[in-house]
């Protein structure tokens, strides 16, 4: 039997590599002959993982700050599409996984332009533009949620719900502390996703000092740029306050053990990992994100009763009255954790399977 080709563009942060190396592995074991299109910011996810078959891509997204970024993008862009183009042409893959976001723009319409089989990847609850712009052309569009916002309704027939494309050892991570066990031991993990939030190192440490001279018993993992480590770790020497700093990591889920409370920004990958792992998070949005999406992610998943959404700019005067009101009515903290565990995408590599193996069935 001819094993079957599939390629998985991805690239840029953190939100797009990890769910396409959660697919890559997913592929694997189904036998697939796996090729990943990334580029340079990319490879720092993929670091130690050799079984993997990279092409790497002049990715770029579009720079609108003046006259010669926005031509320097689209010369990139164009090279890459080039470049998929001839990739393309001698492998002749079966199918294109597109993960979203300007990285898989250039591959997706070089499969498109080849009349090579593409799908696109939505994990946010507002359909992102790349993929926007690709929805006409692909022959499926997966999404996390059914709840996903800015799809034209002539292309709603292309939607399949999967559900959270995440790793599989967090899906199956077993925590067992007692999360609401808040007057003991507050144990609060900060993660700022691939970006590493520096307003998170700004403007956190003081809601956290506050707390502790409140007669919170806390602990802090606090995750930062790296210039902010010795300031970081100074402040919470001097203010006597329990503290762990670390710089971005894959190996997140040795945090995710310790924490009983997370405060993030509020990107897709990373909200499903902590509903799925059944901790508690605060989403505190990125303002600047394209069209509001991480917004629109916390808001959803608040509105569900799966977490708590703070705006940034609210940081200082809410963020302790929020996290001192777990204290006054432990209520709120448990219909949170029922809530999520009543959720789980456990059923993600299965969905997936049967949806890739139709497409690759059907016949053009």
């Amino acid at each position: 039997m001819i094993k079957k080709k599939i390629v998985i563009a991805t690239g840029g942060t953190g939100g797009h590599v990890l769910p396409a190396y959660s697919l890559a592995n997913s592929f694997l074991k189904k036998n697939y002959i796996i090729k990943i299109t990334i580029d340079k910011r990319g490879m720092k996810y993929f670091e130690n993982h050799s079984r993997f078959n990279f092409v790497k891509l002049p990715l770029s997204p579009l720079i609108k700050k003046n006259l010669f970024t926005i031509s320097y993008s689209f010369l990139k862009i164009l090279l890459s599409t080039i470049k998929s183009l001839l990739f393309l042409l001698q492998d002749r893959p079966s199918l294109v996984f597109g993960m979203g976001g300007y990285s898989s723009l250039p591959v997706c319409i070089a499969a498109f332009i080849l009349r090579i089989k593409f799908i696109i990847y939505e994990n946010n609850l507002l359909i992102g533009k790349a993929n926007k712009n690709l929805l006409p052309f692909a022959d499926k569009l997966f999404v996390s949620y059914k709840e996903l916002e800015g799809v034209p309704k002539k292309y709603e027939n292309k939607i399949s719900t999967i559900g959270n494309i995440i790793r599989e050892e967090i899906i199956n991570l077993n925590i067992n502390d007692d999360k609401t066990n808040y007057l003991e031991n507050l144990k609060i993990l900060v993660l700022g996703g691939s970006q590493a939030a520096k307003i998170f190192a700004e403007q956190l440490p003081e809601v956290f000092e506050k707390l502790k001279n409140s007669n919170k018993k806390i602990k802090i993992y606090q995750q930062c740029q790296k210039i902010q480590n010795d300031k970081l770790s100074n402040f919470y020497q001097k203010s006597e306050i329990n503290y762990e700093i670390f710089n971005y990591t894959n190996n997140i889920i040795d945090y995710y053990s310790k924490a009983n409370l997370v405060i993030t920004r509020s990107g897709a990958s990373v909200l499903g990992e902590l509903i799925n792992v059944k901790i508690p998070f605060i989403a505190i949005p990125l303002p600047s994100a394209a069209d509001n999406h991480q917004y629109k992610n916390a808001n959803f998943y608040a509105s569900k009763g799966l977490g708590f959404l703070l705006e940034e700019k609210d940081i200082k005067n809410r963020l302790y009255e929020q996290i001192d009101s777990f204290y006054k009515d432990k209520s709120v903290i448990k219909n949170v954790l029922l809530s999520q565990r009543q959720y789980s995408d456990k059923k993600i590599f299965s969905n997936l399977n049967t949806e890739i193996e139709k497409i690759l069935n059907e016949k053009n």
